[in-house]
């Protein structure tokens, strides 16, 4: 027996005013970015747009909070916004001592390094290097590590602005810029003069499983942002995708059934109606969409799948089963 979903009080404030307050990067192309109208896109904004779909019946219904990585886990904290979709670490300590939750992980990542195409092939060449690195972030400290595991002696230069450190590693001033892998490929698509002039470095020094946190206390609002995330990635594996949706109602594949509420109805659980899981999908399509849309490789990013191919493609996306 199963007991109907009781409303948390963050999920009471996002019905009442109608609206998802998601704190996102302030420009990080590929994940979240506003072009020239102010209009969002990215793979993180797609998922704030999902959970918007999935629980006030629009996309649409979203406040945007661009947020500095020093700034993201107090806006959290605070209530200024309801959930935190800004390419952020899952670490034992923060998931541990901000009073936060990690929601899961819709990008596994690993931090490399940025350099001048030419002489330097590995990171271990780095040797008394000037590295250009923004502070706040998981970044520094395991650049720190890196160094000091490796006797590299690496000069860390630290901004607290990202357009600052990567201003600061275009202009020549570090003989390299470190950050996640995927944040290296658009930051090269999006700043350099001249992209095919630079180089990122094949040794991933950290591993980097980047996803939404929410705060504390309201295991209503937890179990939504969770499934929805699930429901994306399970939507890719069933082939259930934003043109199809419609037409997979008709499905006779009993799982796609209770996905998209036709033979069974899942949200009662999670406090929504039936369509939940089909109108997130049919926002923003299912996970592998949305990838491929925002940072897959015919856009500029040009990032492979690899590690975030479903499970049964040789990645690690594996949702949890909808049933």
């Amino acid at each position: 027996m199963s007991l109907p979903a009781h409303a948390g009080k963050t999920v009471d404030a996002i019905k009442a005013r109608g609206q998802l307050i998601c704190g996102v990067n302030v420009g990080l192309a590929g994940f979240s970015a506003a072009d020239s109208n102010g209009n969002w896109t990215g793979l993180d904004v797609d998922y704030c747009k999902a959970v918007a779909a999935a629980m006030l019946g629009d996309a649409n219904k979203v406040k945007w909070v661009p947020l500095t990585a020093q700034q993201r886990f107090t806006a959290l904290q605070s209530g200024e916004i309801d959930v935190l979709a800004r390419n952020t670490t899952n670490t034992l300590s923060r998931d541990a001592s901000l009073g936060l939750h990690f929601v899961g992980v819709n990008y596994y990542d690993g931090q490399g390094f940025l350099v001048n195409k030419g002489k330097i092939t590995s990171a271990k060449q780095l040797k008394g290097a000037t590295v250009c690195v923004q502070s706040g972030t998981t970044t520094e400290k395991n650049l720190t590590d890196f160094s000091r595991a490796n006797n590299l002696g690496i000069k860390a230069v630290v901004f607290e602005k990202l357009e600052a450190s990567t201003g600061a590693y275009f202009s020549g001033r570090c003989q390299a810029y470190t950050t996640d892998a995927s944040g290296l490929a658009s930051i090269r698509a999006k700043e350099a003069k001249d992209p095919a002039a630079h180089v990122i470095l094949p040794d991933l020094i950290s591993k980097e499983p980047l996803g939404p946190m929410i705060r504390r206390g309201d295991d209503e609002f937890f179990a939504i942002t969770k499934w929805v995330l699930n429901g994306l990635i399970e939507a890719e594996e069933y082939g259930i995708t934003q043109a199809n949706v419609d037409q997979m109602k008709t499905s006779t594949d009993p799982q796609v059934g209770r996905m998209l509420g036709t033979t069974e109805d899942l949200g009662k659980h999670l406090g929504l109606d039936k369509e939940w899981l089909a109108r997130a999908i049919k926002a923003v399509g299912n996970y592998g969409e949305s990838f491929e849309r925002n940072v897959g490789p015919k856009t500029p990013i040009n990032l492979p799948r690899g590690k975030n191919n479903l499970w049964s493609n040789g990645g690690f996306m594996y949702a949890a089963p909808l049933r």
